[in-house]
């Protein structure tokens, strides 16, 4: 079964998130049918803006520790979620972790609910949040960006706005996406793409110039002894070593 559920109305295509068993982690599986979703959105002329949601309490937990994508394979669905000529919008009413908030960086406009929280856990693990760098820290404080990359602390959805992480924190999700979805759906095709091509370009620069380099240093992490320790430790549910 499709780790993703596909649904359209009025020209928006909704990319929902269904993968149960590991709170929608950053699996091979599903990073690559999101991949293949998202390039039948782009080549469908009727869908003018996506939605990318999830199932569950956990919009993604980040990736998969036990099926993880390749790194290059993660890059490129970031890559393609800012440079689709559609907007992509996440509607978030869960928790989100680690690579969880790259992918969440790379859409366009971002809702979360009120029962939201985030945290970049890496430094926990012995890791860095090195490739979902590349979406993140164009969007984030960078005051707040060196607190959390750092301490790996949870925060709340007003504090993700606050830092912009993503747009707007709502106690109804459903309701602020309203005027969002309906001035997109006023909006014309090429001038969609061409108003994002303009807000998206240094990004994308971005990852022309400096992807190699952290696809490189996050395979280097996670082969090392202190991420080996980490990780265990994590699927353990204790400790690592490292901690006083």
């Amino acid at each position: 079964m499709t780790p993703i559920v596909r649904t359209w109305d009025r020209g928006v295509a909704t990319l929902t998130l269904d993968s149960p068993a590991n709170r929608n982690a950053l699996s091979a599986v599903l990073v690559g049918a999101l991949r293949e979703a998202l390039a039948a959105c782009a080549a469908d002329d009727t869908v003018r803006a996506v939605v990318l949601t999830h199932t569950g309490s956990t919009f993604c937990a980040g990736a998969d520790l036990t099926a993880p994508p390749d790194p290059e394979a993660f890059v490129g669905l970031m890559r393609e979620i800012v440079a689709l000529p559609k907007p992509v919008v996440a509607r978030v009413t869960g928790h989100v972790r680690a690579g969880g908030l790259g992918l969440l960086a790379a859409c366009d406009i971002a809702v979360a609910g009120v029962a939201s929280t985030f945290a970049l856990t890496e430094s926990r693990l012995g890791l860095a949040p090195a490739v979902i760098s590349l979406t993140l820290l164009p969007r984030l404080d960078r005051t707040a960006a060196n607190r959390y990359y750092l301490t790996g602390e949870r925060f709340d959805a007003a504090e993700a706005a606050r830092i912009s992480l993503v747009t707007e924190a709502a106690e109804d999700v459903d309701k602020a996406l309203e005027p969002v979805l309906d001035g997109l759906r006023r909006a014309s095709p090429q001038g969609l793409a061409a108003s994002k091509k303009l807000v998206t370009a240094t990004v994308l620069r971005s990852f022309d110039q400096d992807a190699e380099d952290l696809v490189a240093l996050s395979a280097a992490l996670f082969a090392s002894d202190e991420a080996r320790e980490g990780m265990t430790a994590f699927l353990e549910r204790r400790d690592p070593a490292w901690v006083r």
